[in-house]
């Protein structure tokens, strides 16, 4: 039976927060804010963990799922080959909605789904779940939908979709905005936008002005 906790009430979201690290650290799913909308995690370094993520959602393999930390400091030990400009940007956009794909240390023992040698990493800008993140460390995380549905803007609708596949929902209240985070490919000698999103190109190419554009 999934627990649900008000993260907008103190002793609730003390509460919730302590069983969510339990449940993760158990490798189940939990459901928390962002600050985009919500989503659906698990420890990054569980595989069976991820596996049932992606069950829950109805994805394969061939979709991996993105990685959130609480803290820049966490990239030394996940990234490699990791560029001056994609320093400038974590620098200029950290946390927030810029998600940057980068090549993961070879030597991680983790199963995100068919990466090629790549993850999908971001810093949310929302407390609890840099909260959680600073916690138990990198999750796995994805938008708490079901595949081919609209991601949701608030607890009732992620629980609607995912029920009891989850263990642990933190209802942080409606998030700010749908608007999905913008990627950034910094695997390679030019920082590359996948998909315009929360940053526009131009507020980007503020701070990396050789950026390009994905075709």
């Amino acid at each position: 039976m999934a627990r649900r906790y008000d993260c907008n009430d103190a002793t609730d979201r003390i509460s919730g927060l302590r069983e969510a690290a339990s449940a993760v650290r158990r490798g189940e799913l939990v459901v928390l804010p962002t600050d985009t909308v919500y989503g659906i995690g698990a420890d990054a370094f569980s595989s069976e963990g991820v596996a049932d993520l992606l069950d829950a959602k109805g994805r394969g393999r061939n979709m991996p799922t993105p990685v959130l930390i609480g803290s820049p400091n966490t990239l030394h030990g996940l990234v490699t080959d990791f560029s001056e400009q994609a320093w400038e940007l974590v620098d200029a956009f950290w946390p927030g909605a810029l998600t940057l794909v980068a090549k993961h240390q070879p030597s991680l023992q983790w199963d995100l789904g068919d990466t090629r040698g790549t993850v999908a990493i971001r810093m949310p800008l929302h407390p609890v779940a840099i909260e959680l993140l600073t916690e138990v460390g990198p999750m796995a995380v994805s938008s708490a939908n079901l595949t081919g549905h609209p991601s949701p803007e608030d607890c009732d609708a992620a629980q609607g979709m995912l029920g009891d596949s989850v263990s642990v929902y933190l209802d942080g209240g409606p998030t700010p905005g749908i608007v999905p985070s913008s990627i950034v490919d910094v695997t390679g000698a030019v920082p590359i936008l996948l998909r315009a999103g929360a940053l526009s190109v131009e507020e980007l190419r503020k701070v990396v002005p050789d950026l390009e554009v994905a075709n």
